[in-house]
């Protein structure tokens, strides 16, 4: 967690159009109990690599199926020849860098003497939002709430490794209480907000990370009128993440600006702030590439060759025919 938060901070402070390229996400709408989606999130690093990952969103997927919610992967592609250099996982790579992100947004907006988090919803997403922020901030109490308790019970083992004092707590305690609010829950279109405005400390911080359709909001407008929103990426943000619900004009400063100018917006510390968190392709980059580093280190890994690339390049069956070479060489005879 630590190797990946400190290259996405990185990555985010040394960011330029002129070599990285990022896209919003696409993709198809999942028609079955609950709506979900199958989408591709790219982003080429110019005259590099495009890295692409592939990431499906199914609230039903543990109750009925016993797999995540969020099932993904990654590849990496050589700007050069189109090559498929990379292939793995993105499971485990979106948790950490969501939970990552989530965390150095705090680390700038957020006041730095936050001792008490909220976790709105329990889920997988959430065991690595407090992780990260563990990191960074020395949390003293954490409040978790999930509309299903079997899950809310279930995270304070998940989470245990962290030796933190976690407890459950109402939503209303959660949000008078917190310092730190992180929202990571699988609400429906159209069935937000998951806390509501009132309670809250003057200085809140909420990293809402659950908004990722259209129509899917987990806080109230009222509260996002009120504070700095700061989206992960403008583009997407706008259709799929907090930010649907504002004018242009109510939406403030991107992370990547926050994380490259922290002093036009210290003053914010001591006021509410939101980072809407929709998570982009950029994140997944840099996940990857830190994934893949310690892979190596690590000696974890299989070399294999999946595209057909030996033999005639002119000739997509020249590999398909177990006669080849002779044949090749009678070719050759009959041209002479």
């Amino acid at each position: 967690m630590d190797t990946v938060i400190e290259a996405l901070e990185s990555a985010f402070r040394h960011f330029d159009t002129a070599r990285t390229e990022p896209r919003k996400r696409d993709g198809f709408t999942l028609r079955n109990e609950r709506t979900g989606v199958l989408e591709w999130m790219p982003v080429m690093q110019h005259g590099e690599s495009v890295t692409i990952k592939v990431v499906s969103y199914n609230p039903t997927n543990p109750h009925r199926y016993g797999v995540p919610t969020i099932i993904a992967t990654n590849s990496v592609y050589d700007c050069a020849t189109g090559r498929l250099l990379e292939l793995m996982d993105g499971v485990l790579p979106t948790a950490l860098r969501t939970g990552a992100a989530s965390a150095i947004a705090s680390k700038y907006l957020a006041d730095p003497d936050s001792r008490v988090v909220g976790m709105v919803g329990c889920g997988a997403q959430a065991v690595t939002q407090l992780h990260a922020l563990s990191r960074l901030f020395r949390i003293e109490r954490v409040l978790a709430y999930d509309v299903d308790l079997g899950v809310l019970r279930t995270y304070l083992r998940r989470v245990g490794f962290l030796g933190l004092d976690v407890r459950p707590a109402s939503l209303e305690e959660l949000e008078a209480e917190s310092d730190i609010i992180c929202t990571v829950t699988s609400v429906g279109v159209g069935e937000g907000p998951v806390v509501s405005d009132g309670r809250f400390k003057p200085s809140v911080h909420i990293n809402a990370v659950g908004s990722d359709l259209p129509g899917k909001t987990e806080l109230p407008l009222s509260l996002l009128e009120r504070s700095l929103v700061c989206p992960d990426f403008l583009e997407q943000a706008l259709v799929e993440g907090e930010c649907q619900q504002l004018r242009p004009e109510q939406i403030g400063p991107g992370i990547i600006e926050v994380v490259q100018h922290p002093e036009r917006y210290a003053d914010w510390r001591k006021r509410s702030t939101v980072f809407d968190s929709t998570g982009f392709a950029l994140e997944d980059q840099v996940v990857t590439r830190a994934l893949t580093r310690r892979a190596r280190e690590l000696g974890l890994g299989t070399e294999v060759e999946l595209e057909s690339l030996a033999g005639d390049a002119m000739n997509p069956y020249d590999e398909l025919l177990p006669t080849h070479g002779a044949q090749a060489s009678l070719r050759t005879a009959r041209l002479d």
